[in-house]
């Protein structure tokens, strides 16, 4: 068992929590969580770069001029990707850059991520991450009160609007739940700060049990 300290939002200690070994991987994976961030940035891509065809660009099928006897190259139409104003030859088109990455692939990627966080000791247990009123310098006080010091990654169990908008404006730092978490969060994050009910949302993705969110 990977024993996890649970502390208060003063940072004091309130418990231990575990999480059974055969859900956490830090040997095998590395290809899989590659996969999986590769996946993730790869399904931010908006894909809307359009160009136009010649059969798009505006013009008539008149031949500019004749085919001889002018001196001049041959020219057949106006929209020629060689003219200024025609058309862009093979650009880019509207399409998605989303990869598929199967569900035991996600799996093994978060177990990787996550067990390699707990195991260098970047992962802590916070037995209640919410706020009263949307202020920032709650949330700032809070984190450092919990001794965080770098990037950060709050997982809680259900989104808290309140949270929210007190740490959008905090650099580095940011709120997701644990349903949606994938591994190219965690690795990105030098500290995760879990919220008590999150762990067991958290235990049953690793154990297959939840739903994999790979991008």
């Amino acid at each position: 068992m990977s024993k996890l300290s649970i502390v208060g939002a003063d940072g004091k200690a309130q418990g231990e929590c575990e999480i059974a070994d055969e859900l956490l991987e830090t040997r095998k994976g590395t290809q899989a969580l590659h996969e999986s961030v590769v996946a993730y940035m790869a399904a931010q891509r908006r894909g809307t770069a359009s160009t136009k065809s010649k059969g798009e660009v505006a013009g008539s099928n008149k031949k500019p001029w004749a085919q001889k006897g002018t001196g001049r190259a041959r020219a057949g139409y106006r929209q020629s990707p060689i003219w200024r104003g025609g058309a862009v030859a093979f650009g880019p088109r509207p399409r998605s850059y989303a990869k598929k990455v199967n569900k035991k692939t996600a799996r093994l990627a978060l177990r990787r991520a996550l067990g390699g966080k707990i195991a260098d000791g970047q992962v802590r247990v916070v037995e209640k991450l919410t706020v009263d009123e949307p202020r920032t310098k709650t949330v700032v006080a809070m984190l450092k009160a919990l001794d965080v010091t770098s990037t950060a990654l709050i997982v809680v169990a259900q989104m808290d609007s309140n949270l929210v908008l007190a740490a959008r404006n905090i650099p580095r730092v940011e709120v997701i739940t644990a349903a949606a978490l994938a591994p190219y969060h965690i690795v990105r994050y030098a500290q995760i700060l879990v919220a008590q009910p999150a762990v067991e949302i958290l235990t049953g993705r690793l154990s297959g049990e939840g739903v994999e969110v790979s991008s």
